[in-house]
């Protein structure tokens, strides 16, 4: 799945019926990929959905939650996309959101973007007799969900270890400070994600019966949570680290230009007392005045070299 362009995006709504009933079926799915808001409300009517999570369905960027009407249940999850933009650092252009209505007798799936587990899903699970309960359902698809932030996890360890070669082994700047400005934006927004998901983990279970499918979610979860923690914090070492090793440039650098004007400024100083040409100063129709001048700077550069090697600043 691409990064979309959210200003660039046609309307392409579709309304499918994964399963239904009367197929031998318990229970009804319906999937809706990009709907109007007039389609939205006339499933809304024909399933008795609470209005203000269809509002919350509508909107693009809504974060992660779980609501518990009398007769079903509403659920916003995010699934990250496969290959984000290098750039990409909002929650919009690294996930997708997918909204889910549920209850004993149905399952309506809203999402903007074709997301194709879906339809694996209810091909390889539900129709093949593998599932006959809509939580089942709900189970696998918060697990697909959560799948999605394994392909993303590996390319940004794999992001984060270049990035560290680079800190280390080279004195490029500016485009690895960027690079490393975007992999932790990526990073934090994932793991605000994963944060606001434990809501639906916790309260995945129908009517709070733990079973073998639910904890598999609850264990894909903490593996996730735990991966993106780890990395956020390496990645935020990594930034110190290459402050540090930046600053230590620096002041190595300030050092050799210190030493080298500790060196030439009593050059300096005895060139500006022999360069004012008094009439009255006895060296300059001295004979022998030129090399005592030169034999002079040199002492004092090896006095200087000597006091130096001794304090052991070279």
């Amino acid at each position: 799945m691409a990064s979309p362009k959210l200003g660039a995006q046609k309307r392409n709504s579709m309304i499918t019926r994964l399963t239904a009933k009367h197929n031998g079926i318990p229970f009804d799915w319906i999937d809706i990929t990009d709907p109007s808001e007039e389609e939205l409300n006339r499933v809304a009517t024909e399933y008795g959905l609470h209005s203000a999570s269809v509002a919350d369905c509508m909107q693009s960027g809504h974060l992660p939650k779980y609501e518990a009407f009398k007769d079903h249940t509403f659920i916003i999850l995010r699934v990250c996309f496969a290959q984000p933009d290098v750039k990409a650092e909002t929650v919009q252009e690294l996930t997708g959101k997918i909204a889910v209505f549920i209850s004993d007798s149905f399952i309506i799936t809203i999402h903007r973007l074709p997301w194709e587990p879906l339809a694996n899903i209810s091909q390889d699970y539900v129709l093949a007799g593998r599932c006959t309960n809509p939580h089942h359902v709900l189970n696998i698809i918060v697990k697909q969900g959560l799948t999605t932030f394994d392909e993303t996890g590996l390319l940004l360890a794999q992001s984060l270890d270049f990035l560290e070669k680079q800190v280390f082994l080279t004195s490029r700047k500016t485009t690895l400070l960027k690079g490393m400005y975007f992999l932790k934006r990526k990073l934090d927004v994932i793991r605000r994600l994963l944060v606001l998901s434990s809501d639906v983990i916790d309260r995945i279970d129908p009517q709070g019966a733990s079973n073998a499918y639910t904890r598999d979610v609850r264990d894909l979860y903490i593996k996730q949570k735990s991966l993106y923690d780890a990395m956020y914090e390496n990645t935020n070492h990594l930034l110190n680290i290459y402050f540090n090793i930046s600053a230590q440039r620096t002041n190595e650098t300030i050092r050799v230009l210190t030493i080298f004007s500790v060196f030439f400024m009593p050059l300096t100083f005895i060139v500006g007392v022999y360069g004012m040409n008094f009439q009255h100063m006895p060296e300059l129709r001295w004979q022998y005045g030129y090399p005592f001048a030169v034999s002079m700077m040199i002492i004092v550069v090896l006095i200087i070299y000597i006091w130096f090697r001794r304090k052991k600043w070279l």
